[in-house]
């Protein structure tokens, strides 16, 4: 089963990933949740595997643009309810290997993961 990178195509952390894999030589399926979506039980299942602390990128703009009353007591229902809402608020990439994923790039990571 191929891997899968999740992210949105014009996020430069994700063409570092895609540029890595390329490189070398590595096939993967591309997700671009902006404009394709995600699936709660997705989310559910990274949340479960990583932590949706993990997931949650509160680095960005879009979580700093969220009303104070969002932001506030965030909990994993909370939070798979924003980014459901938002693609934008998951951290990126994703790397789903089948089995296990990698959240973000550090090369040294994918490394040390990749086939």
């Amino acid at each position: 089963m191929p891997m899968t990178l999740y992210g949105i195509k014009n996020c430069d952390t994700m063409k570092k990933a895609r540029a890595w894999l390329d490189a070398r030589g590595v096939p993967y399926a591309f997700h671009d949740y902006k404009a394709q979506g995600i699936d709660r039980s997705r989310l559910e299942a990274w949340a479960g595997q990583a932590g949706w602390e993990a997931l949650l990128n509160r680095a960005g703009t879009t979580f700093r643009k969220l009303p104070d009353a969002d932001k506030a007591g965030i909990d994993k229902a909370k939070a798979i309810a924003l980014m459901l809402d938002q693609p934008s608020l998951i951290k990126r990439p994703v790397l789903d290997l089948g089995g296990q994923i990698l959240i973000g790039f550090k090369p040294e990571q994918y490394e040390e993961a990749v086939p």
